[in-house]
């Protein structure tokens, strides 16, 4: 199996377990639990990390999976964009790549805080510190989202391994991402509607990220190194 293939399957098995983890540990286990969200009273954290840590530390345990998957698409998608980008004088795979590692790294700090917070659950001023901190990465999270979209569709589409409409949603999901980022770095107390920016935002880059994980498997390279696709690519 090629690495354009392996890279192409775990782009679809980080959505298949993106979504999965939206639906079931997001809609059916943490939300009925009570799961604070951001802006969430701090009686109302310490509450829910006192009483549900085992619950936490589950759904936490997807997070490993989910970073490896999405490093190896990275890695693979600039291995096929990099060669040519570089006769083209350009690098925007590289800032799509960066743009995952930077969002692994950021969901990393949002997985991490909430596992400390299971043990810190009676202790208030920890609590306060450790939640506010989750807030932070969980805001500004989608910055590098948006940064990984941005940089491997504009590759993708000047490489034309991906069509036009391609990078139009992922165009689309990295402004939801990114209004999103900026809007509850302001909102930080009340985020109100703020919060389903970010999440249509996710939707649309778990859309993203599994067509491009078939373009990946579907993709061949020619004798002479440029691109081809099983299906001709638009302008």
């Amino acid at each position: 199996m090629t690495f354009s293939r392996i890279g192409g399957w775990a782009a679809i098995g980080f959505a298949a377990i993106g979504f999965a983890a939206l639906l079931v540990g997001g809609n059916l286990v943490l939300a009925p639990a009570g799961v604070p969200l951001i802006g969430a009273p701090d009686d109302d954290v310490a509450d829910f990390f006192g009483d549900q840590g085992a619950i936490v530390r589950l759904t936490s345990a997807i997070g490993p999976f989910v970073w490896l998957l999405a490093t190896v698409f990275g890695a693979a998608a600039t291995a096929a964009l990099w060669p040519i980008e570089r006769r083209r004088d350009e690098a925007w795979s590289l800032v799509g790549f960066a743009g995952l590692l930077l969002q692994n790294t950021t969901f990393l700090g949002v997985i991490a805080t909430r596992l400390a917070l299971t043990g810190t659950a009676a202790d208030a001023s920890a609590t306060k510190g450790l939640w506010s901190l989750n807030e932070a990465f969980f805001a500004l999270n989608g910055t590098f989202l948006a940064t990984a979209m941005i940089g491997l569709s504009l590759a993708g589409l000047r490489t034309r391994l991906i069509r036009r409409s391609h990078a139009v949603l992922g165009f689309a999901a990295a402004g939801l991402q990114f209004g999103s980022a900026v809007l509850l770095s302001l909102a930080f107390d009340d985020p109100g509607p703020i919060d389903l920016l970010g999440l249509a935002g996710w939707l649309l880059w778990v859309a993203w990220i599994a067509w491009y994980g078939i373009v990946l498997i579907r993709m061949r390279a020619s004798s002479t190194g440029q691109i081809r696709t099983a299906e001709p690519a638009a302008p």
